[in-house]
C-alpha cells in the first residue's frame, strides 16, 4: 500500500516530466534524498534508466530497483550493486530475471567480460551455465578457443555434455574459411595447446578432420594440416 509521502513524491515527479531538464532536476532532488521511498521512485521513473549511483544504494530495495532499471553493462552493474543483494539468496532472487538477460548477452560475446564477471561473482555461475546451454546465438562475436577453455576450467564443477556443446556452439566455425585462415587457426591452437581444455582440443581435431574432407585441397596442403592436427592430438594426450 502506498504511503502519503510516496504519492507526494510521485506527484512531484509527474510535474517535473514536462520540464526539459527533468532528469537533471530529479537527480538533484532524489539521488541522495534522505527518504528511501523517494530514491526508490526515482530509480523507477528516471527517464534514461536508473543512475549508476543508485545501483549501490544503501537500501537494498532501492538498489534492486536501480539494478533492474539500469542500462549499464553486466560488469559495471554487478560491480556497483549493493553487495548485500549479491550475498543474500533471497535478495538475489529479485534480480534474477534481469541478470539472466545480462548473462544472455555475456555468453553471446567473446567471453572476456563473462570471465571477469565470474571471477568477481562466482555465485552467478548457474546463470552463466544456463545461458550457455539454453541461450540463443544472436551475434557473431565468437569466443576464442583460449577463453572458451578458461570458461570450462572455471565451470569445471558444472561440466556436462550440454554445457560443452553450448561452449562449442560459440566458437567460430571452420566453414567458409580459406586454407590460410584455417592453417593460421590450427597453428594458433597448437601453440596454445597446453592452455586449452581437453574438450576444446577434441572438438577442433574432429572439426579440422571433417573440414579437410569437405574441401578441395591440394595434396601438399593436406600434408601441412595433417601434421598440425597430429601435433594437436599428441598435445591432447
Amino acid at each position: 500500500m502506498e504511503t502519503s509521502s510516496t504519492l507526494t513524491y510521485r506527484d512531484h515527479i509527474e510535474k517535473l516530466k514536462d520540464d526539459l531538464d527533468f532528469e537533471e532536476q530529479g537527480d538533484a532532488i532524489y539521488l541522495d534524498h534522505e527518504d528511501d521511498e523517494a530514491r526508490l521512485l526515482w530509480a523507477f521513473h528516471r527517464p534514461s534508466g536508473s543512475h549508476p549511483h543508485q545501483v549501490g544504494d544503501r537500501n537494498t530495495e532501492v538498489a534492486i530497483m536501480a539494478f533492474n532499471h539500469s542500462r549499464l553493462g553486466a560488469l559495471e552493474r554487478l560491480t556497483r550493486l549493493n553487495p548485500n543483494v549479491i550475498s543474500d539468496p533471497n535478495l538475489r532472487r529479485h534480480i534474477r530475471n534481469r541478470s539472466r538477460m545480462l548473462f544472455r548477452a555475456l555468453v553471446d560475446n567473446d567471453f572476456s567480460e563473462l570471465l571477469e564477471v565470474l571471477r568477481l561473482f562466482p555465485v552467478f555461475m548457474d546463470q552463466a551455465c544456463d545461458q550457455m546451454i539454453n541461450g540463443r546465438i544472436w551475434n557473431e562475436h565468437y569466443a576464442s578457443p583460449l577463453r572458451a577453455s578458461q570458461f570450462l576450467d572455471v565451470a569445471h564443477e558444472h561440466i556436462n555434455e550440454k554445457l560443452v556443446d553450448g561452449v562449442i556452439r560459440r566458437l567460430r566455425p571452420l566453414r567458409h574459411q580459406t586454407f590460410d585462415e584455417a592453417k593460421g587457426l590450427l597453428s594458433e591452437l597448437v601453440s596454445q595447446a597446453q592452455k586449452l581444455h581437453s574438450e576444446i582440443k577434441v572438438h577442433y581435431v574432429k572439426e579440422f578432420e571433417a573440414w579437410m574432407k569437405s574441401e578441395k585441397l591440394h595434396p601438399l596442403q593436406i600434408i601441412v594440416l595433417t601434421k598440425q592436427i597430429a601435433l594437436l592430438k599428441e598435445l591432447h594426450v
